[in-house]
């Protein structure tokens, strides 16, 4: 049996949380196919197909999947679920609404944010804040899983899918497209970033954010937060990183006033790199650091950006 992906993507440009889910959909053994569901989509559909290990990518292209409604994204995926032994989709925001409703509709259980396959029905995936790893084996016929893109590298390009258009089911109704508020950066994207600089509590205020900017930017960074600065209304809501908020993994975390609350440590921990900025030496992110410096982060932080010239 094949393996079916759910595409993340905005009909133009495919989503890197796609690519690393096809890694791990080639993990679950037998052929990858990609489910394009948008509107004026082959833009998406021909960057899918270049996907390394992709064996067919299929297209539903109708004006209800647009901007990508989970109740008519489901509909689709439950016409082609009964070919699959696997259904994967990201565990982003666009994933974890559309898979559960899969999930339900085929009376199965999922299997959510799995970081490794060990074989096609058995799965790892993190539990309590990921201070432990669980292993699930699943008997279901149908497996619906989210992956966790931290926890698999993004597919490479060099495929060659064939692309075909698939029979679209009908708009469901049930929901309507009203708005969108894109948050606009010039900075990397959060999740796919490779560099990320995130401020926490110890910062005081939103405008003393403002010290981590000139770092941030020298590095070619991302800003991030701890739930605590989001909270206390220093920064907006997607910066924040933790359990309740993006899971990253980049090639450098560095955590400047975050004393390492738990649910932040699960966002963060699988970073490759990580320095952390504190005054307390008994500050809990120490034990995740691999580079710590105990001290006033306003006199620290302005030396390592002189450094950096």
């Amino acid at each position: 049996m094949a393996t079916l992906v759910i595409a993340e993507h905005d009909n133009a440009t495919l989503k890197g949380s796609t690519a690393h889910t096809v890694t791990a959909a080639l993990q679950c053994g037998g052929d990858v196919h990609v489910l394009i569901a948008g509107h004026n989509c082959g833009a998406a559909a021909q960057a899918a197909a270049q996907l390394a290990g992709v064996a067919k990518v299929l297209v539903a292209d109708a004006a209800w999947f647009a901007d990508g409604l989970s109740e008519n994204v489901a509909e689709q995926a439950l016409a082609l679920a009964k070919d699959y032994s696997h259904v994967l989709a990201p565990a982003t925001a666009y994933g974890k609404n559309i898979a559960p409703r899969i999930a339900a509709r085929l009376d199965v259980g999922q299997i959510s944010e799995i970081t490794k396959v060990d074989s096609p029905d058995t799965f790892e995936r993190p539990i309590y804040a990921g201070n432990a790893i669980a292993t699930v084996q699943s008997a279901d016929p149908i497996k619906v899983i989210t992956v966790r893109t931290t926890g698999f590298d993004a597919a490479g390009a060099g495929g060659s899918a064939v692309v075909e258009a698939l029979p679209v089911v009908a708009d469901s109704g049930k929901s309507a497209f009203v708005s969108r508020e894109v948050a606009k950066s010039d900075r990397p994207e959060l999740t796919a970033a490779k560099i990320i600089v995130s401020g926490g509590r110890g910062m005081g205020s939103g405008e003393n954010f403002k010290i981590l900017e000139p770092l941030a930017d020298k590095l070619n960074a991302a800003m991030g937060a701890s739930r605590a600065a989001v909270d206390a209304g220093y920064v907006p809501n997607d910066w924040q990183v933790g359990q309740t908020g993006k899971i990253v993994a980049p090639q450098l975390y560095i955590a400047v006033g975050i004393s390492g609350a738990i649910q932040h440590l699960a966002g963060m921990k699988d970073s490759k790199t990580i320095v952390a900025i504190n005054k307390d030496p008994e500050a809990p992110i120490f034990s995740v650091a691999d580079y710590g410096i105990v001290g006033d982060l306003f006199e620290i932080v302005p030396q390592l950006e002189q450094a950096l010239d």
